[in-house]
């Protein structure tokens, strides 16, 4: 078969178009394009900061909001020539909402040989939590939306399921569901023939912590199912100015025998020695002995990021967003970047690579090394069951998120009131222990309706008992014996290829405004561009109900969405 290059394009008459870039496989370690070369990323962070709120609910600096560059078209087009003088054959984009148009931006990169490496996240609620995980229906729909929506494009070089969500300070509970969104993810793209790559980005520290996590989702887990990631994603930042060429060489060595391709998924030290970043990591990332481990990587950030007092942007927008001024670090990188483009290793070949056998799981993780995993989110069953309960979760402000976190301990504190020795077991989960509630699957709306029908059943059907300040009412067809219920719907745990997600349909929605960003914590920088951890009052990963829910319309509005049947 002949191949076609980067610049030969084929346009179909269905308003997309095909094989205008050629596709990225992995092969064991390594990253090839399809005529068998090897390919490295040369990439830039591509997101606009959005709003963050400090506070002791957000540690981390997450955004609460976020804009969804890669639907602006006409951005797209004012920014691609400084992409191109920089050399770059790749950007990393934090957060995309799923119900807008990308063709424009999408179709101008891919003409250019640009990838581009989508996080599946989005900010606040909609990536899987540090501190309390869970990998229920809203996200697993939410990922599939986003996919669905980027299916088309033959430029997505990879998503990733997660930036930064493990921490040191949350620990690796968080790694079962991580595994779990790569394994449900990545059959997802199996069953609709994408070649796109499953990553995760991961948040740098101490080696123990960082290589446990790292060797745990590139491992045969026995529950696994082919759950390992295909891309490790590192934020580094730990070269500064001009530094030794062997500043790198204790990292390398610990990542020798990593099974999975690996890369920098944000690089880009602080303004330290001298001011401007010269970038002077780029020629050592980019040759041996780093080049035997790692697939290149993305330089932070092409907008202005705020973090720690220091600006990571490399382009200044005009007051009215037309035209962009560069600085001096967008001067430096570009000339590093276009340096090594004609140098790259060749080696190894395609031919002589096999795919590596994963090593069994690392003990010593506050995470199950041979347990269960979540099984995958069944909307379904989920729907099954909500359509029954007695008490339903009906907030009247479509903002519930802190409110439902609330009403959770409410409700598992009343059924511990009334006797429940393990109240709100069937809601919970447990990835240390590999221990999963048969409603854990579900939306937080649904879980949080369960606990409010156990109690209001529990109450004798008192009407007061189904009212929870407000935020609940009767569901006139609901059933008693609300666990039977749970048994019925949800037989039993399992794992499958899931289907396409529910269609949503707007109900209304508010005038836009504003501005954010989303995507993933720097490298420790906390530069908020959001999709890492969540600390929500204590319900993760609210997205989207199975009757009404919210989803973020990406410039600081909220659109009302019902599911249809």
């Amino acid at each position: 078969m002949l191949w076609l290059i980067a610049s030969v394009f084929l346009f179909a008459f269905t308003g997309g178009f095909v094989n205008a870039i050629p596709k990225v496989m992995r092969t064991g370690k390594y990253l090839y394009t399809e005529d068998g070369t090897r390919f490295f990323i040369r990439g830039i962070a591509y997101q606009t900061q959005g709003l963050v709120i400090p506070g002791p609910d957000n540690p981390l600096n997450q955004p609460s909001t976020y804009v969804d560059n890669l639907a602006d078209g006409a951005a797209c087009q004012r920014d691609l020539p400084f992409l191109q003088q920089l050399g770059v054959n790749a950007i990393r984009a934090y957060s995309a909402n799923a119900s807008l148009n990308h063709d424009a931006c999408m179709e101008a990169f891919s003409k250019a040989g640009i990838y581009v490496i989508l996080d599946l996240t989005l900010p606040l609620n909609g990536s899987i939590d540090t501190n309390l995980p869970m990998w229920s229906t809203n996200t697993l729909d939410q990922f599939l939306r986003t996919i669905d929506a980027f299916k088309k494009y033959d430029n997505v070089l990879a998503y990733n399921v997660g930036n930064e969500v493990m921490t040191p300070s949350g620990g690796s509970q968080s790694a079962p569901f991580i595994l779990s969104a790569a394994r449900d993810v990545k059959a997802y793209l199996n069953s609709i023939q994408s070649s796109a790559l499953v990553g995760y980005a991961s948040i740098d520290g101490m080696p123990p912590f960082v290589d446990n996590n790292a060797d745990f989702l590139a491992c045969n887990h026995p529950d696994g199912h082919g759950a390992a990631i295909d891309l490790f994603g590192l934020n580094n930042y730990e070269w500064c100015g001009d530094d030794s060429k062997t500043r790198f060489d204790s990292m390398n060595s610990r990542y020798t025998d990593y099974p999975v391709a690996a890369y920098f998924s944000e690089f880009g030290s602080l303004n330290c020695n001298p001011p401007a970043r010269i970038w002077t990591e780029v020629p050592v990332m980019y040759s041996t002995p780093m080049t035997n481990v790692w697939s290149g990587g993305v330089a932070f950030s092409y907008f202005s990021v705020m973090s720690r007092g220091h600006d990571f942007g490399m382009a200044k927008l005009s007051s009215d967003n037309r035209s962009v001024s560069t600085n001096t670090d967008f001067n430096n990188l570009a000339k590093q970047y276009n340096a090594i483009a004609s140098t790259l290793p060749k080696t190894p070949a395609q031919s002589s690579v096999s795919q590596t056998n994963l090593p069994t799981c690392p003990t010593g993780l506050n995470a199950t090394s041979s347990g269960a995993l979540p099984p995958t989110p069944d909307d379904d069953a989920c729907g099954c069951l909500a359509d029954s309960l007695m008490c339903r979760f009906a907030p009247p402000k479509a903002d519930y998120t802190v409110t439902m976190g609330n009403l959770v301990g409410v409700a598992c504190g009343l059924m511990g009131q009334m006797g429940d020795p393990t109240p709100c077991k069937d809601i919970s989960a447990d990835g240390i222990k590999g221990v999963y509630g048969k409603v854990a699957m579900c939306d937080p709306t649904i879980r949080l309706s369960y606990v409010m029908s156990q109690y209001y059943e529990a109450a004798h059907g008192v009407p007061d008992a189904c009212s929870f300040a407000g935020n609940a009412t009767i569901n006139p067809n609901g059933k008693a014996g609300t666990q039977a219920l749970a048994s019925k719907c949800i037989p039993s745990a399992a794992v499958f290829t899931p289907k396409p997600p529910p269609v949503l349909v707007p109900v209304s929605q508010p005038s836009q405004s504003g501005s954010g960003k989303g995507g993933g914590s720097g490298g420790g920088n906390n530069n908020g561009n959001g999709g890492g951890s969540n600390t929500n009052g204590g319900v993760s990963g609210l997205k989207l109900g199975l009757g009404v829910g919210t989803l973020g319309a990406g410039i600081g509005s909220l659109l009302l969405w019902t599911l249809t049947v």
